[in-house]
This record gives structure tokens, sequence and C-alpha cells, in this order.
């Protein structure tokens, strides 16, 4: 979860003025907020969320504490490709997230022959991702879903209308899950070089190779 910290200054002599700061990881904004307690110059503070909601140190610490364990910082990269010769589809989806202090990469492909467009496939990469996400136990985080698909991210955030009945029943059937799963999406469209890793499982689905595989991202030293 990414937040702003708001805070009400005041100088020795009395002065007063409300800063707000980027927005930052929950955990960089805490250990910021505690250490500008520290100076006595602060007469209020709190941190606010993408959905405005407002938090205390204390709230914030406890739901740090709280996630620590569980997968969380979690982004959702989709990608789905269309065979029109052979009508078969091949869904890519790649979720890197953190979890006990260390970041992850859970990589999954699926191959279909029961969808009938390049935009299905997309919707249905996402949806990929959002099984996952469940096997995962992810439940009441923010998520940010990452694809090249403009009409699925488009749609999805409200900006299209789904027009199309599949599709339709597509952004419904994700909207459900979400729901079900407390997940508070946030959409974000990247071009097709960008998401190459997710074309390139998607691909492979197609070809007939199976990708399931969760490892610890090691850091370059």
């Amino acid at each position: 979860m990414n937040v702003i910290i708001e805070w009400t200054y005041k100088t020795p002599k009395g002065a007063t003025t409300v800063l707000r700061s980027e927005e930052m990881p929950a955990a960089q904004a805490l250990l910021l907020a505690e250490d500008m307690e520290k100076t006595g110059r602060v007469k209020s503070l709190c941190c606010m969320d993408r959905q405005d909601t407002s938090w205390s140190l204390k709230e914030l610490k406890a739901y740090l504490t709280e996630i620590a364990s569980e997968p969380h910082n979690i982004a959702v990269y989709f990608d789905g490709g269309f065979d029109r010769g052979t009508r078969q589809a091949g869904l890519g989806c790649a979720i890197y997230y953190e979890q006990n202090g260390k970041p992850y990469r859970l990589r999954k492909n699926a191959f279909s022959t029961e969808l009938k467009s390049n935009n299905e496939a997309e919707y249905a990469a996402l949806y990929l991702g959002l099984v996952e996400l469940e096997l995962l136990n992810v439940h009441r985080l923010p998520v940010r879903f990452i694809g090249d698909s403009q009409v699925v991210i488009n749609q999805l955030s409200g900006e299209w209308p789904a027009m199309e009945k599949e599709l339709a029943s597509w952004a419904d059937k994700i909207d459900v899950k979400l729901a079900q799963l407390a997940i508070q999406p946030e959409y974000q469209l990247i071009s097709r070089k960008d998401n190459a890793e997710t074309d390139r499982l998607a691909t492979q689905a197609l070809n007939g190779i199976d990708i399931t595989s969760t490892s610890e991202i090691v850091k370059d030293s």
C-alpha cells in the first residue's frame, strides 16, 4: 500500500502550516513519520491511502505488522494471445509481491480453446491472475493490475463501456471475484514492450509449454 503523509508543522514561535509528502510505500512513510514526530514540531500527523482513507501511525504500524507474513505490495502483470487460425488462446500472468521481508515472483500460464477473440484472452489472463491471488490467500489489499490491453484496462477502470456481451460478462466476473476477495484494484496500461514477460508466457501456453513457478527475487549485490 502506498500513502501520503499529511502533517501540521509548528515552529518554535507558534506559526503553523500543513504539509503533504509525495506518495510512498507505507513502511517508508511510517519510518519517516516516526522520525518527524521526534522533532517535537509536528502538531498533528496522519497518512492517506489512494482511497482517501486516513491512517494514524498506530493503525499503520498494526496494518504492516498484520500483513508482514502475508503477500503484499502486489502487482499483477497479464497478457493474452489468440490464434485466429486455430481458435486457440494462451494466457499469461506474472505476480510480484513481498512476504516476510522478501520479494517473490509467481509465473503462471494456461491454454484455452473456449475463447473467441484476443480481447477475451486478455480478460481471461487477468482473471487467471485473480485465481492465483486467491490461491495465495490475498484478501483486503490494494493490487495493481498491469497490462498492454487498452480495452481491458479502460473498460475495467470505467473509462470505456463494455459493449460486447462476452467482454461485459468477463468484466462482471472479474468484479465479482474482486468483491469476494475485497481487493482494491488499480489498473495501469503499459506498452507491449514493457509487458514482454507475460506475452512470452501466453505464447508458451499456445505452444503447449506449461509454466507454473514461484521464486524469490534475488537482487544483485
